[in-house]
């Protein structure tokens, strides 16, 4: 099966959001969630129905409150449900491919109590292109800082699917799977360019390899 790539006029200008804090989707990334909360149950469902499209974005502590609920940053990114399992328990296994980063041009009211947004998509035309130049990083000393960081985390590392990635999959996968900060995972979202996102990564990499605050370990495959 072909792959999805939208064009600008196809995307929705309206369209339900996911505030998540520490759940970073970019474009070309895929995010696996599990919903169970009624309101992202009712969220997940209407957006099958409506092309499949919603919005990642995480709340912002900084921001002013909406309608009781917490502010959120102003660039968040539009993803696609690409595969959808219903648990006997009532859940939905879901995983977002990411589309387009966009910006919030207003809140509008709630639906089923979940959150809706107008988009604007003008800034970030460039996600959707389908021939991409070769992103610009410094692939051993990415590897190098990973290894630092991993160790200081105790993170049990899949090295030969990580050595296998191209260089924009690394990029992509690295930045949201590890456990950065959302201050953090937002820079990397709001990078202006792939290669520049490849250097904030590498920064907070090395940043968090040099760092005494440890959280759990975990898997990264």
């Amino acid at each position: 099966m072909a792959a999805f790539h939208p064009r600008l006029e196809t995307l929705p200008s309206e369209f339900a959001v996911f505030p998540l804090a520490g759940a970073l989707l970019l474009p070309r990334g895929k995010l696996p969630l599990n919903i169970f909360e009624p309101r992202y149950l009712a969220m997940a469902l209407d957006s099958l129905a409506v092309g499949r499209m919603l919005g990642m974005i995480q709340p912002d502590p900084h921001a002013a409150e909406s309608g009781g609920e917490p502010g959120f940053y102003r660039i968040g990114c539009l993803g696609r449900l690409s595969s959808f399992n219903e648990t006997d328990d009532g859940r939905l296994l879901i995983t977002l491919s990411g589309l387009v980063r966009f910006t919030v041009a207003a809140e509008l009211a709630p639906h089923a109590g979940y959150r809706r947004v107008r988009g604007d998509f003008s800034a970030f035309v460039d996600d959707l292109a389908q021939t991409r130049t070769p992103v610009e990083i410094e692939r051993d000393k990415i590897l190098t800082a990973l290894r630092g960081y991993f160790g200081r985390r105790n993170v049990d590392a899949n090295w030969d699917a990580i050595r296998g990635l191209s260089d924009d999959a690394l990029i992509v996968t690295l930045a949201m799977a590890c456990p950065f900060e959302a201050v953090e995972k937002q820079a990397l979202l709001e990078a202006p360019t792939d290669s520049d996102r490849a250097a904030t990564l590498l920064a907070l990499l090395q940043m968090g390899a040099a760092s005494s605050d440890l959280p759990p370990g975990r898997s990264v495959s």
